[in-house]
């Protein structure tokens, strides 16, 4: 039995969403809590997704990801990528909203996610050709990524059964429009060569690359 019944979950918001986010951190904390962590072992995790669309910020909202701490033997996380998580060694990742979002929400474990990088990779190379330069839409990690067993153990139990954090993620997402008619892999990533030309025009202003 794992800590999060699938069968419990529904749908909270899209990709990069606050009560999404929210939804995933609260996933997480509860798992961790359950965890066998030392009441000295620190960590953090902040995803970051930047050149969200306008509607994912409403009220005010700063920037779109969510973030878990582990610290002094508690658990906590919420809405955001605040600087007292990024000051924490640990899993910090930002990436533009657009090249994570769909693929977000397959389901996967070890074989699907190793699918999802090869289409990943194919995506990345296609609109490379199609700008003409290379990594058009990298982002600056904060810091080096730590993910060690303390932590991924518990956040990635069950993944090959359809729990762990990433399937329970993708429960909760909600489908954003953008993708809808666009064409995607198995695991949901975009295939840039199979778009149409105003399909990729729009993915291109959708991932904020300048032409």
């Amino acid at each position: 039995m794992y800590v999060i019944d699938m069968s419990t979950l529904k749908k909270e918001g899209e990709f990069g969403s606050k009560a999404w986010g929210e939804a995933c951190a609260s996933a997480a904390v509860k798992i961790l809590e359950t965890a066998d962590i030392p009441d000295d072992f620190e960590w953090a995790f902040t995803e970051c997704y930047t050149h969200p669309p306008a509607r994912l910020m409403e009220g005010g909202r700063e920037k779109a990801g969510y973030y878990i701490i582990v610290k002094d033997g508690k658990v906590w996380g919420g809405d955001g990528e605040p600087e007292e998580a990024l000051a924490i060694r640990g899993f910090h990742i930002r990436a533009r909203w657009a090249a994570l979002c769909n693929q977000s929400g397959a389901f996967y474990g070890k074989e699907g996610g190793r699918k999802r990088g090869e289409g990943e990779r194919a995506m990345r190379e296609a609109i490379e050709k199609y700008v003409g330069c290379k990594n058009p839409y990298s982002e600056e990690q904060p810091s080096e990524m730590w993910w060690p067993d303390t932590v991924s153990g518990p956040l990635m139990a069950g993944s090959e059964e359809g729990n762990g954090l990433h399937n329970i993620a993708a429960t909760m997402q909600i489908q954003s429009p953008e993708f809808a008619d666009w064409p995607v892999t198995e695991m949901r990533v975009p295939i840039f060569d199979e778009m149409n030309d105003e399909q990729k025009k729009d993915f291109i202003k959708l991932l904020a690359i300048d032409m």
